[in-house]
């Protein structure tokens, strides 16, 4: 045995605020506060029953084990445990940042309307956006991003060439009114974001820094310890030329993503493109025919109605956006892709038509709308490439209860543009190599994108170059949800008893369990061990409660902290047990070979300490 190190011998002694006086006469603190943590001091009140709203497994443990507490729908105060988490992802999301050359600020969240209606995003943006009027009735929003206000910060301070590239971020709360919040943190109405922008003057000195974004995103997730895929997104209400999205794998996640295991490809479900090679077989024309359908509206019901097959129907959809109406067609048995069509048509505001629009402006009920006999019609037809020659398929009859066969284009209706709108399935062929493609699924932790002139433009917010000329900043910019990583992390790695936490970011590395808070050689032993570790630096958390054994593993595998070191029976034969969180049977370490034996213990089962294992 190494020599008394009880609180009293080893020289500690209490100070002001929770600190502790180490024999070296400093007070010793973790990056984030007092080291000094013991389980009947702390908040965090662990609850054995599921919530019954929980939808996620990442919501019922982090309510369970006391990380979080919902106030609202989508709205969550972090309690003590899942600040701690945060504080570690926000660290090491920084630390990237700052490596890859960033600088951080902080912008306010109330923005004025009037940044948003200049660049064209106030109606753009739709009704997630929270918006709100302030005693003088001005137009206010809380920030869903920040493109407008940090166009608007530098656009009067970077005025020459030789500022730049500048590239600025922050850790701050984002506000976007879901219309269902759903999922916990992965879906919340407030939610904490770090979001960089870069100004450049060429687009080649923004793929520079797009690619070195790429990589910091990449270490971040290295450093959290996750299995992720990084894939081609969509930009949406962003913008932009270019986008990837930083996705971690969990079954539960709800970004659908499809790649390629041949050549590589990857993308985004809203993005995922595919090898465009439809041959339908020759077919003479037969003559347009209307027929009564009283009745049948859907896609199955026309098909078992008129006994065709739903690859020879053909859907109409009508949309409507800031230029008018779009009326898109795509075959019966495939899926539109919204995100796609308004990327293709450059109109984020494109929602379907109300059945009122329909029947108000076309005087067919939404059922029953086709491509034959709109002249006349403010519409414009779009057509996916699924139906370039196909012959004699079914479309709506523009009356009620109707519909036309043998329908054909350019006989019976014409195409204004032909584009790609369909949603790609499993086994459509890769764009780039023809393979079938195949699915998994994640959840989005980081978006960056290479936004040019877009904001810049709109915005007025123009540099100097060299020759004296004015030209509009060349921008890029870089999402990380902070608060989603907290969830995500719980999504991808949990078993039946709780979470189980990267080291990284684990709000403790060591628990420390006495089995019997009654039992003086007990107590004492686990304050010796918790004092030498809380000396060596570790992040410990000590459970000196009264509570019963069962109740204490259990608490501690909910909460999951790497490793568990417990003083219990074992010690009456001079042991403590150490055990792994991912392992189901702990070790004995003698206490004959001291405190250091058993730190070297500790380190040891650390370093082999793999939450993927489970």
């Amino acid at each position: 045995m190494v020599g008394c190190l009880c609180y009293n011998c080893a020289g500690f002694s209490d100070v002001p605020g929770g600190g502790v006086v180490l024999p070296a006469g400093r007070i010793f603190y973790s990056r984030y506060g007092v080291v000094l943590v013991r389980f009947s001091r702390l908040y965090a009140p662990t609850i054995k029953e599921t919530p019954s709203d929980a939808d996620v497994i990442s919501y019922e443990l982090l309510i369970r084990g006391g990380f979080i507490r919902k106030v609202a729908s989508g709205v969550f105060t972090y309690l003590p445990l899942g600040q701690r988490v945060l504080h570690k992802i926000s660290r090491i999301v920084r630390e990237e940042m700052d490596r890859a050359g960033c600088q951080e600020l902080l912008m306010p969240i109330a923005q004025p309307s009037e940044m948003w209606k200049q660049s064209g995003r106030w109606q753009d943006y739709g009704p997630e956006m929270m918006k709100l009027k302030d005693r003088h009735q001005r137009e206010f929003t809380l920030g869903p991003t920040h493109e407008e206000m940090i166009t608007m910060t530098v656009r009067n301070e970077l005025t020459s060439y030789r500022d730049l590239p500048v590239n600025l971020y922050q850790v701050n709360t984002k506000y976007r009114d879901e219309i269902r919040p759903r999922f916990g943190l992965l879906r919340a109405r407030e939610f904490i974001m770090k979001d960089a922008y870069s100004f450049h003057t060429t687009m080649d000195d923004l793929h520079q820094t797009y690619e070195d974004m790429y990589r910091a995103y990449e270490r971040i997730l290295k450093r959290l310890g996750l299995q992720f895929m990084v894939v081609d997104a969509d930009t949406g209400a962003i913008g932009g030329s270019r986008s990837n999205e930083f996705v971690v794998l969990a079954g539960s996640g709800e970004s659908r993503l499809l790649y390629c295991e041949k050549c590589g490809y990857s993308a985004s479900e809203e993005k995922a493109e595919y090898r465009i090679n439809y041959e339908y077989p020759m077919e003479s024309p037969l003559d347009l025919e209307r027929v009564d359908t009283p009745g049948v509206r859907t896609i199955d019901q026309v098909s078992e109605f008129l006994s065709v097959p739903a690859s020879k129907i053909v859907k109409s959809l009508l949309y409507k956006g800031r230029d008018g109406y779009k009326l898109v067609m795509i075959r019966g048995d495939f899926e539109l892709n919204l995100s796609k069509l308004r990327a293709s048509l450059g109109d984020q505001t494109l929602e379907m038509a109300s059945p009122e629009n329909v029947l108000q402006d076309f005087g067919v009920p939404i059922g029953f709308i086709g491509p034959v006999g709109l002249e006349g019609k403010k519409v414009e037809k779009v057509a996916d490439h699924s139906i370039r020659g196909l012959s004699n398929f079914v479309v709506g009859g523009m009356q009620p209860d109707t519909h036309y066969t043998n329908c054909n284009p350019d006989r019976d209706f014409s195409v204004d543009r032909w584009i790609d709108v369909k949603m790609v399935q499993v086994s459509d062929p890769c764009p780039e190599c023809g393979t079938p493609l195949v699915e998994t699924r994640g959840i989005e932790m980081g978006h960056i994108f290479e936004l040019g002139t877009k904001y810049s433009e709109k915005l007025e917010a123009f540099y100097t170059d060299e020759d004296g000329s004015k030209k509009p900043f060349v921008m890029g910019c870089y999402g990380w949800g902070v608060s989603r990583t907290l969830a995500a992390t719980v999504e991808q790695l949990h078993d039946e008893n709780g979470m189980l936490w990267p080291v990284s970011i684990a709000p403790f590395a060591l628990l420390i369990t006495v089995v019997n808070a009654r039992d003086d050689k007990q107590v004492q032993a686990g304050e010796e061990l918790y004092r030498f570790f809380l000396e060596k630096g570790v992040e410990v958390l000590l459970d000196d409660r009264e509570a019963s054994p069962g109740f204490k593993f259990k608490d501690g595998d909910l909460i999951g902290i790497p490793v568990r070191i417990t003083v219990g029976k074992a010690l009456s034969d001079g042991q403590v047990e150490i055990k792994k969180r991912t392992d189901r049977k702990s070790t004995r370490v003698s206490m004959e070979q001291g405190y250091e034996g058993i730190f070297q213990a500790f380190q040891q089962a650390l370093e082999g300490y793999d939450p993927h294992a489970v």
